[in-house]
């Protein structure tokens, strides 16, 4: 039984290695080189043209160069594959590889426009990479996971369906770690992701190879899962833009998951981009399908153009952001800090207003969630592992090349049907009480509104060494309360502006406990990104800010220079 696991990982990496077309390999460095990110460009694999293509962050520049056939489909696909191969080589982000597929797809959307004259739709010629959940017919969808090596997909996922309509050419798919619930991207099939500013860095989870490949310029697109921060987690550590939609906003039907009928925190899909371009479009694109039609769980509601407006917001000409500086529970490390100090200037300076948040409950809130995600998932992730013998593994920080010991594999646990319906009523209640807490600031706001967005630390940390990801409060409790949120970039860590300050009065032991380990030479280059905060089903208004966030802090830079 020990054995089957480790032959069929072993299968899966050599099948995986002859994916790879064997004129995209090139001479790796060496582990002592931490900063790869400029590796792509010093390869010598690229012509000029693709690294411009690739170079590309704006999706929607990307977008209308292809619907002009300025640049073609296969032309595109071609070269963000090969610069996602070589990210593969550098961090280890892929699981499919499924280049002849890929390529077919852009050739027939080139043919189409050609002889029509006609976009096949909002996305067309676009490649998209998809986190490791998304089933496309005909590929293994593994999750992590030794025990469904072999199972392959009898058909596509609603969303992987609508990309195609859209005109996108879903081109890889990319790591996770095992079970999905870990802030980090570990797994025993595919071994671990890094992160491409420092290779001794995470890149975060759960879709940490979604993050680490867009971080690399080796996707313009890509969409991750998130159930307690697993998009905006490796967008914060990788300095990228994303969304975490409201439950149903985009479809999940037909993907696979942990923890499957768990419904009262459900996981969400969204999308991860160097551009908030990028992030847009595909809101836009997926909403324009009409998915309600194709999956019975999402929202009927059709993209907002006066949301968008900010039409609730004012207009968004002069608006009342809230900083959180902390949770109550754990202060941030100095680059979060001067994070936040530098969008509230930002935003003062470009004629907005700015006080400051008080957060409640967030200890309650973040135990309610976890309650009800440990109710059954000791459960689950046990009968998804016998079968092969595989081990569960119990921490993320697995020292590479040491074995699991397979008495590390949890026995199941859970909790009554009872005492699981009351902390769903406990947090329910919660929701209600942030919701009245956030009314109540229109007392304050001055603008006759409560407030608007709140702008907020991701984590309390930019990404830490392998294994240290260790606290999620800030992410998973608005997944506890259904509120959007979206990541954007900010700066990267300066060893001279974000020196270590002098103790505070800790919070709490966890506090305590991260900020004993920080050091700025720890965490150097790192990127550093907040999150913006709006409410339920907002998701159009909180793209909206989040530019107006963005367009503040690059004006606000431009001036310094």
């Amino acid at each position: 039984m020990t054995q089957r696991w480790r032959d069929l990982v072993t299968d899966k990496r050599r099948r995986q290695q002859e994916s790879i077309p064997k004129e995209w390999f090139i001479s790796v460095p060496p582990d002592t080189v931490l900063d790869v990110t400029a590796i792509p460009e010093q390869c010598g694999l690229f012509t000029a043209k693709e690294l411009e293509i690739t170079n590309t962050v704006d999706v929607g520049v990307l977008l209308n160069k292809l619907a002009t056939a300025e640049w073609s489909a296969v032309e595109v696909t071609t070269a963000f594959y090969k610069r996602a191969i070589v990210a593969h080589q550098l961090v280890n982000c892929l699981t499919e590889i499924f280049v002849e597929r890929a390529l077919a797809r852009a050739k027939e959307l080139d043919e189409h426009l050609k002889a029509t004259g006609k976009v096949v739709g909002p996305l067309h010629g676009l490649p998209i990479s998809l986190k490791d959940q998304l089933c496309i017919k005909g590929l293994e969808t593994t999750m992590g996971y030794a025990s469904w090596i072999g199972k392959y997909a009898d058909k596509n996922a609603t969303l992987v369906d609508i990309l195609y309509d859209c005109g996108a050419v879903p081109f890889v798919r990319t790591n996770i770690p095992q079970t999905l619930m870990w802030g980090e991207t570990y797994n025993l099939v595919f071994g671990r992701t890094v992160n491409p500013a420092n290779r001794s860095l995470s890149c975060g989870g759960s879709s940490g190879g979604e993050g680490a490949l867009i971080h690399l310029k080796g996707s313009p697109l890509g969409v991750g899962s998130d159930i307690g921060g697993s998009i905006r987690i490796p967008a914060l550590f990788n300095g990228l833009y994303s969304l975490r939609p409201s439950y149903g906003r985009v479809p999940y039907e037909g993907a696979v998951n942990s923890m499957v009928g768990q419904d009262s925190i459900p996981s969400v899909l969204g999308p991860l981009s160097n551009s908030l371009s990028g992030v847009k479009a595909f809101m836009q694109a997926v909403i324009s399908q009409s998915p309600w039609t194709k999956d019975p769980l999402c929202v009927r509601k059709k993209w907002d153009d006066e949301a968008y407006a900010l039409s609730e917001h004012g207009g968004g000409s002069t608006l009342c952001f809230a900083i959180m500086w902390n949770d109550g529970i754990v202060v941030p490390h100095p680059p979060i800090i001067r994070a936040l100090e530098m969008t509230r200037e930002a935003l003062r300076a470009a004629g907005h207003k700015v006080i400051d948040w008080q957060p409640i409950k967030y200890l309650e809130l973040g135990n309610a969630i976890s309650a009800i995600w440990k109710a059954g998932a000791g459960e689950d992730f046990h009968v998804t592992t016998t079968e092969t013998g595989e081990p569960v593994i119990s921490t993320m920080n697995i020292v590479e090349g040491v074995e699991p010991d397979s008495s590390i594999r949890p026995a199941p646990t859970g909790i009554s049907a009872y005492a699981l319906w009351q902390v769903q009523k406990a947090r329910a209640e919660l929701r209600k009480e942030y919701l009245d807490h956030w009314q109540k600031t229109v007392e304050v706001t001055g603008t006759g509104r409560p407030v608007d967005a709140i702008i907020s630390p991701g984590t309390p940390f930019v990404a830490p060494p392998h294994g240290r990801n260790n606290y999620t409060n800030y992410t998973k409790v608005l997944n506890a309360l259904d509120y959007p949120a979206a990541t954007f970039p900010v700066t990267r860590v300066d060893v001279s502006l974000d020196a270590k300050k002098p103790a505070h009065q800790f919070l709490s032991e966890t506090d305590e406990a991260m900020y004993s380990w920080y050091e700025p030479t720890l965490v150097q280059n790192a990127p550093v990104a907040l999150q913006l905060i709006g409410r339920t089903l907002e998701e159009e208004a909180v793209i909206a800010m989040t530019e107006v966030v963005d367009a503040a802090l690059k004006a606000k830079a431009k001036v310094a220079l």
